[in-house]
Formats: C-alpha cells, structure tokens, sequence
C-alpha cells in the first residue's frame, strides 16, 4: 500500500518532491480523490495529496480575476465568487458521482490538471483558456511560475497551458491564476421533444450559427432523457434537444423568440424559466444522467458535431449503447456494458473512422490497467511526448503510466 504524504505548503511541497527524487520513488499526485477513479492506475510509491495546499491567495472582482492554492475546493471558489456574482465561466464538470469517487471533491488544481469543461465551453471557452497563470513543481524538485494576471501575447512556450490536460504527469501546480465571469442575469432553456440524433444535432448547429449567444446545446436520446431529475422534465418519454440562453433578464424574452423562430421547423419547444434551468444544467455538470454503475463503462468521445450521431450509430450496431450530446454534438458522453475491454474495440474503430479521439472515463481497475484509456498516440506525437515528459519529469516519477502505459 503506498505512503499518503499531504504537504501543508510549498516549500514542504518541494521538499518532500526533492526527497522523492533521490530515493527514486514513484509518485501518485491527487488533489482530493475526485479524479482518481479516472484514467489508468498509477504506478507509485507515495500518494502525494495537495488537499492541504488551500486558500485563495488573490481575488479582484474588478479585474476578474483569481488565484487559489491548488487543493483549494472548488464549492468553495464558487461560494465566494457567487458572493460578489460571479463563476468559473467554463463551468468545470464533477466525475466523482459517475466514477465511484466522492462526489464535489474536485480541487482547483484538479479541474487544469485534466482541463475537464462543461456545457458552456461552446461559448466560454475550456478550463484551458481561462488559465492565466500557474506556479509548479517539476520532476528535478524545482519550483516554477509561468504566466500572469492578464491574458497577453507569449513567446515561445505557453507552459501554464501546457500543463493543463496533463494529468499531473509532468508537475504538480501549487497555485493557479485564472480568469472568473459575471453570473447572468437570468436563464432560459428551450427544449425540442422527439429530434433524432442527427436532426437534433443540426438544430443545435443552427442555433450556435445565430448571433444569440447560446451557452449550452445538448442532445438527450430518449433512453438518456428518462433519466432526467429536474420536476418539468422527470420521466418524461421522448428524445430533448436543449438549447440555453443566458443574458440580460431585459433582453431574454426577445432573444428565446428570435431562437424559436428560427428553429420553427424542428418543432414547438417546451420552455424552463431560470430556476428549472439552474436545475437542468446542474445534472450536466455532475453527469448524474450517467450514474455510477459497476454494470457499465463510461466514454468521453470528442469529434466534429456532423460525425457524432454516425459513431453512436455504429457503436450501437455491436452493443447497446446509451448516449448524450454536449458542445452542439462536438463532445458525447457514451455508455456501454461492462466488458474485459471496456468496448474499446468497437469504440476505437467507429472514432478512428470518422475523426475524433476517445477516452475512457470509467471502467473496474483492472480494465483501466490493461487497455489504452486515453487516445493511442501516433509515433511522431509519441516522440514529442517523451521530449517532454522527459524535460519536466527526467526520471518518470509523476503519476507513471497514469495516461500511457510506458510513460
């Protein structure tokens, strides 16, 4: 069983890195578990938890901007931004319900480590570009910063961004900068009953074509939709297409029409106020639609929104398959039985023929021990991989084989 070590601050942070280094041990970096039931099962020595690096160390509303310690909790970010009204605008995505894991356990540093964004990346941007800034430790024990508090033109390299979606593979962030957003005034969905798959996705690419600002634009098939929990639309029988608007409350009325009107020919929506919205999109945001189930895997499948309804189709010609759209159709969230392989077969062969990448979000552990749970790299993006794994991490000690099995 590996060592839990939970550093109380930076310097003992990189102290206890330093030490690691010389001994050569393994090393397993989390924030608070909410992430680690995901990817491949790291091989290490210690558990390195930065659960107690917390706090925010900068917040100028003003500015729109903040700085938090990396095992900062992310309910707890929220509660002060919603304070002064303000979000994360990216809306980051909570894994912890549907892997097994504790549920609202993510850490601020977690949500950049993985770049894991939600509804509202079609319009707000990922994780990823709302990064500013992030200061880190790397595989030699060093402390490092890189970026700022504004956005501006970098040379060369953009590490603080590099580091994101990196899975703690390369440095374990102590502290993040990033860029916060006024709360909308007040929200409205529409939601278009009985679309299939392809049609919906269509209508969503109509919509995000408008000038509206459509913030949200997802496809429930009718097996997905039943599983919903928010009172108007619960048990309800039907495949939904829902389209999200957020503005000025002076400007939602005119700008809900100008989007019926222009989706007349996909049907008459039913309509949620503010409040059966928060509700609505909150599901999204925990991905309670797709439970926890020990009977099911779980995939992240990103591609372009006119391929995405043709790789379910044929995925679902091999096993029965549920699935939801995000992103207007760009990014599916995908489930399947419980398989030694976790369908990646099937699953691997209906992305590559179409375009788009794969990951597995959840399956047992030794299911994620044995197969690729991120998309197989290419020789040529291998190579530039190693490069720099090797530059940030010489002696491979950061979460091994956590994304790729010899990496």
């Amino acid at each position: 069983m590996s060592e839990l070590w939970r550093p109380a601050a930076e310097w003992e942070l990189q102290s206890m890195i330093a030490k690691l280094v010389r001994e050569n041990r393994g090393i397993e970096v989390v924030g608070h578990g909410a992430l680690r039931n995901t990817g491949r099962v790291a091989k290490s020595d210690v558990v390195l938890t930065t659960s107690g690096l917390k706090g925010i160390t900068l917040y100028e509303p003003t500015e729109l901007v903040m700085s938090a310690r990396a095992g900062t909790p992310l309910y707890e970010i929220e509660a002060v931004l919603a304070a002064r009204g303000q979000m994360l605008a990216f809306e980051p995505v909570d894994l912890g319900p549907t892997t097994g894991a504790p549920g609202g356990a993510l850490s601020i540093g977690g949500i950049f480590a993985t770049n894991f964004s939600g509804s509202r990346r079609i319009s707000a941007g990922s994780a990823r570009d709302n990064l500013l800034g992030v200061r880190a430790i790397n595989g030699r024990a060093e402390l490092f910063k890189s970026g700022g508090r504004v956005m501006k033109n970098v040379t060369g390299i953009d590490v603080a961004r590099g580091l994101t979606g990196s899975w703690g593979t390369l440095a374990v962030m102590t502290e993040v900068t990033f860029k916060v957003a006024p709360i909308p005034q007040t929200m409205q969905t529409l939601a278009f009953p009985e679309l299939p798959d392809d049609l919906a996705i269509e209508a969503l690419s109509v919509a995000m074509a408008t000038p509206l600002e459509v913030s949200g634009a997802v496809h429930l098939p009718r097996n997905c939709a039943a599983r919903l929990r928010t009172p108007k639309l619960k048990g309800i029988d039907q495949s939904l297409t829902l389209l999200r608007l957020e503005t000025f409350a002076a400007a939602i009325d005119q700008r809900k029409e100008k989007l019926k009107a222009a989706l007349k020919v996909y049907g008459t929506p039913i309509e949620l106020d503010s409040e059966e919205s928060f509700s609505l999109w909150s599901e999204f945001r925990s991905l309670s639609i797709m439970p926890f189930s020990t009977e099911t895997a779980l995939w992240r499948i990103s591609t372009l929104p006119t391929k995405a309804a043709e790789i379910v189709f044929a995925i679902q010609k091999f096993m029965p398959a549920v699935a939801f759209y995000d992103w207007s159709g760009g990014m599916v969230w995908l489930e399947v039985p419980a398989a030694a392989d976790a369908g990646a077969a099937d699953v691997r062969r209906a992305v590559a023929v179409r375009g788009g990448h794969a990951t597995l979000i959840r399956a047992e552990p030794e299911v994620r021990s044995n197969i690729d749970v991120f998309e197989p790299l290419k020789p040529e993006i291998e190579r530039l991989t190693r490069g720099i794994k090797s530059a940030f991490d010489p002696a491979g000690l950061f979460n091994r084989g956590r994304m790729y099995a010899n990496l």
